[in-house]
């Protein structure tokens, strides 16, 4: 097989961000697949064919992108973030599973920079200790996976960072979220709201768990919670890098 795959991570928003290896491949791409306002983010031009396609068909367009790359062209399925962190990386390997006659070609991950990771940035350091990241979406699990690993990371005094936490479609789900941490965790702990980062949009606010109201995220939001140890400095927050005995 000729044609090559990459699946790449397009970053937070800011074209700043997108890596020097992803930009690469892009350039030499001749074919960009991905969710419609993804495709969107890459510059069209001569000789470049963009592959829209809508939300919750990951399977399809990977399928897809396999198809067009067994072709003999240079496939580029695109991502935001980081394209392993609730992306189309697994989703590309669950259709090659699927259908092994597509594991000949040359295929390459590029990661990118999370939105998980670009709003600690911009709030300080508040994964500076252990933490885990928790999609909130039911669209691929039952609400109730969702809820028990949200106890147990608050009980394993994670710091956690939460992806797509609340959105039209399921606005009560956010509210069942932070009653659940209300119950495990003490009202002080830091909860960081940072919307949009790296866009014009960007939005970031810090407030306490007995403040926090689900209002104050939506899907374009990434939520992290701090564990029982973080704290504010000056206009920063961090966790600390050790814990005490």
């Amino acid at each position: 097989m000729s044609g090559w795959l990459v699946v790449a991570g397009l970053g937070p928003g800011a074209e700043d961000l997108v890596t020097p290896e992803v930009a690469a491949a892009l350039a030499e791409a001749s074919d960009v697949v991905g969710y419609i306002p993804y495709v969107a983010r890459v510059a069209p031009r001569a000789g470049l064919r963009l592959h829209p396609s809508d939300n919750r068909v990951e399977l399809d367009r990977a399928r897809a992108a396999l198809e067009i790359a067994a072709a003999g062209r240079r496939v580029v399925v695109v991502s935001s973030g980081d394209p392993g962190v609730f992306a189309m990386a697994s989703a590309l390997f669950e259709a090659l599973e699927i259908a092994p006659e597509f594991q000949g070609l040359e295929i390459r991950i590029l990661p990118g920079i999370t939105a998980m990771l670009a709003a600690a940035a911009r709030a300080g350091a508040p994964l500076g200790h252990d933490f885990c990241a928790i999609n909130l979406s039911d669209n691929l699990k039952p609400f109730e996976v969702v809820e028990t690993r949200l106890r147990h990371a608050a009980r394993g005094d994670f710091a956690m960072g939460f992806y797509n936490p609340r959105s039209r479609s399921r606005p009560h789900q956010f509210a069942r979220v932070l009653e659940i941490l209300r119950e495990e965790c003490e009202p002080g702990r830091l909860v960081i709201f940072a919307r949009a980062v790296s866009t014009p949009e960007e939005a970031i606010g810090v407030v306490t768990l007995a403040e926090a109201t689900p209002e104050m995220a939506d899907m374009r939001t990434v939520v992290l919670v701090g564990n029982s140890a973080t704290r504010r400095v000056g206009r920063w927050v961090y966790t600390p890098r050790s814990v005490a005995p």
